[in-house]
């Protein structure tokens, strides 16, 4: 009879011992201090399938009772078949059952070097890439060529081959190479200067690490060299020091000098010390990290057992630049010989505007630059089309002329938009297959477009919009942005900022604001966007950024009234001050979760001065109130049509619709600039009153009554609160 009790603790015992490489070592000290003789615990080994005559993969290890405890191994080629494993099981990595598995179909693994659609797929998703470094990131092997450097290579290098191929325990091997190479600390340090990492690393594997890194894929290094060998590798390629999982050498100090002097061993705690240590490594970066697809690069057996064990990578690629190990090659879900095959299938993102209008062609200019790939890690697909409203122009069609001179003649002549735009005056081809779209064009005519794409763009599509309006409902106001998002059912971020197209044309010093709910999103769009004279800040305040940019056109056309009058620079400060308190205060009232911050960004303040001094909006109303105060009868929609050649005004569009909002909620007497600028630019007050405006709001609504005929139609409303203080906390 034996107590259950008993059998539970020596299960959880076992599996305690196989999960943790502390409790393992404490044992095998345990053991060798009281068995003579017993030497380490045997490793948990897989025979390779090129060994095993019936073709099959198993895993054993004998423990001291006699019993087998067993390691499921899953195969690719068992993973294709039965897809892949949940994330919770691939996390647990515990003992299961024995499973046969048949060796890899020939026929199938000599395609391997062609990826199968779901291969690609499982790729271009990936996380993280980990990769391992001796002949797979190197040109050779770390410790060999620290092995010749001593003059022992010849011993080291049979060893190595061993190890790789799976013939030799990895412990063993590391212990028997150490012994021979009995180096110190002053011939590493002689042996990195004599070879630094730009010497050997392989061709094109910094490019292909660059090109992960810019997608915000992280890498890791996981690795049976060592880490005083590796980490000048690491550095050389940009991976955090934290990111290297790599042996450590164990040295014997001098009790006078206290300095290392002797090379003594290995840490046998590292999980790269021992067969199947790379899946425990990977194993402790997913409960590190919450990644969903892990992608392991290698060229030896050690490296493959990275899939072959519950907890480990979702897909192994084998790398055969250096040397190519058969067995290796047959199991890989996909095996190269060049990075450049790798980095060429990353995924690219697929730009798209919609818009052609002066600051859509300026924005175009940027993203055009960045996408081509003299100028990227070809993080962009590099040919980005624009939609153009078709129309005849001297020289034919808007289009042809946009795609043969890359200009746009109309609205930003003599501008080269980038040879690889192309105008195309089809919207539903324009976007098919987009990855980025790219919105900007007016905002009274963004909810037609979007009816038009409802069911007609990628499910993981993103959107940016560069549009400064929003949309008035019965139901309440609706930021463009928001319009986008519930169209199209995508995450939609905002780029607002102090951005006047000539200026951004002419590569001057601009900036710009990325308002953002998902922050990966938010970056790759800064990498779509920002050049060494266009620079751009992330906030997480997409309502914020975007009241900004809508607002602010109201108070340009108060400021082109100042400027329409002659008036000086205390007046026209002025305006600026009372606009941005009047901004800020309407849009927390319409939401509250804005943030003070933000208005001190380049999307608040510093877009309300530029616009205020050198935007269409100002232009506009200064021509106006000279006309007006000269006696001539003119209206803004002739003058948009004089002064900006087809393009459209959003400032009085943008004060009528703000406007009926303070109407709705009887909030006009709150906002006197607002209201006395919407009076202005309909004809109801001079535009001198601008000077005058509290006044002249307290006037105007006593005479019509429409403060009063607000409140009844309004009366479940509650009064707009006082202005809050403004808090200048900033946020990044």
């Amino acid at each position: 009879h034996i107590d259950f009790s008993i059998i539970l603790y020596l299960c959880n015992f076992i599996f305690c011992y196989r999960q943790r490489p502390i409790i393992r070592s404490t044992m095998n000290r345990v053991l060798s201090s009281k068995t003579a003789g017993a030497g380490r615990l045997p490793a948990l080994r897989r025979a390779p399938s090129a060994r095993s005559p019936a073709g099959l993969q198993v895993a054993a290890m004998a423990n001291r009772g006699g019993s087998t405890l067993r390691a499921g191994l899953v195969s690719p080629a068992q993973r294709m078949m039965h897809g892949s494993i949940t994330n919770n099981a691939r996390r647990a990595f515990t003992a299961g059952p024995l499973k046969a598995v048949p060796a890899p179909n020939k026929n199938m693994t000599e395609a391997n070097t062609t990826p199968t659609k779901d291969i690609l797929e499982t790729f271009q998703r990936a996380d993280a890439v980990c990769f391992d470094v001796d002949c797979t990131i190197t040109t050779n092997d770390g410790l060999d060529l620290l092995a010749e450097f001593m003059g022992v290579g010849a011993e080291c290098e049979a060893l190595t081959t061993k190890a790789m191929d799976g013939t030799m325990d990895l412990s063993e091997s590391l212990e028997e190479r150490l012994n021979i190479i009995n180096c110190t600390p002053e011939h590493v340090k002689k042996f990195i200067k004599t070879y630094p990492p730009e010497t050997r690393v392989v061709e094109g594997v910094k490019s292909f690490i660059t090109a992960l890194q810019s997608r915000g894929i992280k890498v890791y290094l996981i690795t049976g060299g060592f880490r005083e060998l590796m980490l000048p590798i690491a550095r050389y390629l940009n991976v955090p020091t934290e990111n290297v999982f790599a042996n450590r050498m164990m040295w014997q100090w001098d009790e006078v000098t206290m300095m290392p002097t002797k090379l003594v061993g290995f840490d046998d705690s590292e999980p790269t010390s021992r067969n199947q240590g790379k899946p425990e490594a990977i194993a402790r970066i997913r409960d590190r990290n919450p990644y969903n697809t892990v992608v392991m690069i290698g060229d030896g057996a050690t490296d493959l057992e990275a899939v072959q064990i519950d907890g480990g990578a979702d897909m192994f690629i084998g790398y055969g630049g250096v040397i190519v190990r058969p067995a290796v090659k047959e199991a890989a879900d996909w095996y190269v010989t060049d990075y450049a095959i790798l980095e060429s299938a990353l995924k690219r993102f697929k730009v798209t505007m919609i818009g052609s209008g002066a600051w859509a062609c300026a924005a175009m200019t940027l993203a055009s630059y960045n996408a081509r790939r003299e100028n990227s890690t070809g993080l962009f697909s590099e040919e980005i089309h624009m939609w153009v409203r078709e129309r005849d122009v001297e020289g034919g069609k808007l289009t042809d002329v946009i795609n043969k001179t890359h200009q746009h003649p109309r609205y930003l002549p003599g501008v080269d938009l980038g040879p690889n735009v192309v105008a195309n005056p089809d919207l539903l081809s324009t976007v098919k297959d987009a990855d980025v779209l790219v919105f900007c064009a007016p905002h009274q005519f963004v909810r037609g477009i979007c009816k038009q794409l409802v069911g007609k763009v990628k499910r993981d599509a993103i959107a940016v919009s560069l549009i400064k309006g929003m949309h008035v409902r019965a139901e309440g106001p609706q930021m463009i942005s928001e319009m986008i998002s519930r169209y199209l059912n995508i995450d939609c971020s905002v780029l607002m900022g102090a951005n006047i197209a000539s200026g951004i044309a002419a590569k001057e010093l601009s900036e710009a604001v990325i308002g953002y709910n998902d922050r990966q999103h938010a970056t790759l769009l800064k990498k779509l966007f920002e050049t060494e004279y266009f620079g751009i800040t992330l906030v997480r305040d997409v309502a914020g950024a975007e009241m900004c940019g809508t607002l602010k056109n109201i108070i340009a056309l108060g400021a082109g009234m100042v400027d329409g009058l002659g008036m000086g620079p205390n007046t026209k400060s002025a305006i600026l001050r009372k606009g941005l308190d009047e901004m800020r205060r309407f849009s927390q009232a319409l939401y509250p979760s804005i943030r003070d911050s933000t208005f001190l960004e380049s999307c608040g303040v510093a877009d309300l001065i530029s616009t205020c001094y050198g935007g269409r909006n100002r232009l506009v109303a200064m021509e106006y109130t000279k006309s007006v105060m000269e006696g001539k009868s003119t209206s803004f929609d002739e003058l948009e049509e004089k002064l900006l050649k087809g393009q459209k005004l959003q400032g009085v569009l943008t004060s009528n619709e703000v406007q009926e909002i303070l109407v709705k909620k009887g909030w006009q007497q709150e906002y006197p600039l607002f209201t006395t600028i919407n009076a202005i630019v309909n004809g109801k007050l001079s535009p001198k009153d601008v000077t005058r405006h509290v006044q002249a709001c307290r006037t105007l609504l006593a005479s019509s009554g429409d403060q009063k005929q607000a409140a009844k139609s309004e009366s479940g409303d509650k009064k707009m609160p006082m202005r809050a203080p403004l808090t200048l906390t900033m946020t990044s």
